[in-house]
């Protein structure tokens, strides 16, 4: 299951130290939407993922691929492939935000998601000051809908 809420980042509000902290470049494309069907690579690993409807949550299941099947499943996609680059920013009770800082086409959009153990954590959650608009119940923000 995977229980997570989304932010919406001004490049004015970042965190200013960016390069301290670990990342991964990241691209992924979508096979299907409705489920979602997605095939990532982050950096040497590549990956195939299933998701359940939903908005803050919903099931997902990953698979390993190897670089040739991705590469094949790549000229398959439905839409655009999605670039960024995320970034791995510690917080306090074990939680991490993922602040994805994307390339064409979506270059400027900038937004940060925290993964949450349970539903009540989610919405219990108090964003850092520097967290924008709250679009954890907005699709459009959903990378399959990137895509488009």
């Amino acid at each position: 299951m995977e229980i997570e809420r989304k932010y919406l980042i001004e490049e004015k509000n970042l965190p200013g130290n960016l390069e301290c902290f670990p990342s991964h470049l990241i691209e992924q494309g979508y096979l299907c939407r409705n489920p979602v069907v997605r095939i990532r690579r982050q950096d040497d690993d590549y990956i195939l993922t299933y998701k359940s409807n939903g908005l803050m949550a919903r099931e997902e299941y990953n698979l390993p691929l190897n670089a040739e099947a991705y590469r094949h499943l790549k000229e398959k996609i439905d839409g655009k492939l999605v670039s960024k680059r995320r970034y791995l920013i510690p917080l306090e009770n074990e939680l991490t935000i993922e602040l994805d800082v994307f390339f064409e086409p979506c270059r400027g959009l900038l937004l940060a998601e925290v993964e949450f153990p349970d539903e009540e954590s989610a919405n219990s959650f108090c964003p850092p000051t520097w967290f924008g608009k709250d679009v954890t119940f907005d699709g459009r923000y959903h990378n399959s809908s990137l895509s488009r």
